[in-house]
C-alpha cells in the first residue's frame, strides 16, 4: 500500500502595521518576495494598500485611524491559513476577544502599539512588527516576516533604514 505524502512549500508571510499614510521604499523592498502581505491596521490611506498590492495579495485589517469611507470595507479581525498554519489579525492586542490557543491559532499578529515584539505564550506566537510609517518617539521604525513551513513558524523583524 502506497502512503502519501503531503508536501507544503514553504510561504513567506511579510507584516506591516501602523503605516499612517505613509508607504516607505525601504518596507517595500523589505516585503519583496513576500506570498502574501498582511496588514495590522492603521493604514492611514488606500493607495497603501494599492502599492503592497503591486508585491503581494493583501490582507489588511482596520486600525483605530481608519475612519474614513474607503476603511470601512475593512474587517476589524481576519483569518489566514498558510503553510497548515492559522493567523489572526487585528490591530489592537488589547481587543482580544478570544483564546488564540483554544481557537486553534498558531499566530497572533497585531499592530497599534508601534513596539515590535515577537512573544511565544501557551503555544500561539504573538507577533507586532512595529510601525513602518513615521517614527514615534524612538521606536524602530519596522515590519515583519513569517517564515511558515511544515507547520512551523519563525518570526522575523526588519528595521528599515530611513
Amino acid at each position: 500500500m502506497l502512503e502519501r505524502t503531503t508536501i507544503e512549500k514553504p510561504v513567506t508571510l511579510g507584516v506591516i502595521s501602523d503605516t499612517h499614510g505613509l508607504l516607505r521604499p525601504e518596507a517595500l523592498e523589505a516585503l519583496r518576495g513576500s506570498d502574501r502581505i498582511l496588514h495590522a491596521g492603521d493604514v492611514g490611506a488606500p493607495q497603501i494598500l494599492e502599492a503592497l498590492a503591486q508585491i503581494a495579495p493583501v490582507t489588511a485589517v482596520r486600525g483605530n485611524v481608519d475612519t474614513e469611507p474607503w476603511a470601512r470595507a475593512l474587517p476589524e479581525t481576519e483569518v489566514v491559513e498558510a503553510g497548515g498554519v492559522s493567523v489572526f489579525i487585528l490591530h489592537s492586542l488589547g481587543q482580544l476577544d478570544l483564546k488564540p490557543e483554544a481557537a486553534g491559532f498558531r499566530v497572533v499578529v497585531y499592530g497599534h502599539s508601534h513596539l515590535p515584539k515577537i512573544e511565544e505564550k501557551n503555544g500561539v506566537l504573538y507577533f507586532n512588527p512595529g510601525s513602518a510609517g513615521p517614527r514615534r518617539f524612538n521606536l524602530p521604525v519596522s515590519v515583519g516576516k513569517l517564515m511558515i513551513g511544515a507547520g512551523k513558524v519563525r518570526a522575523e523583524l526588519v528595521e528599515l533604514e530611513t
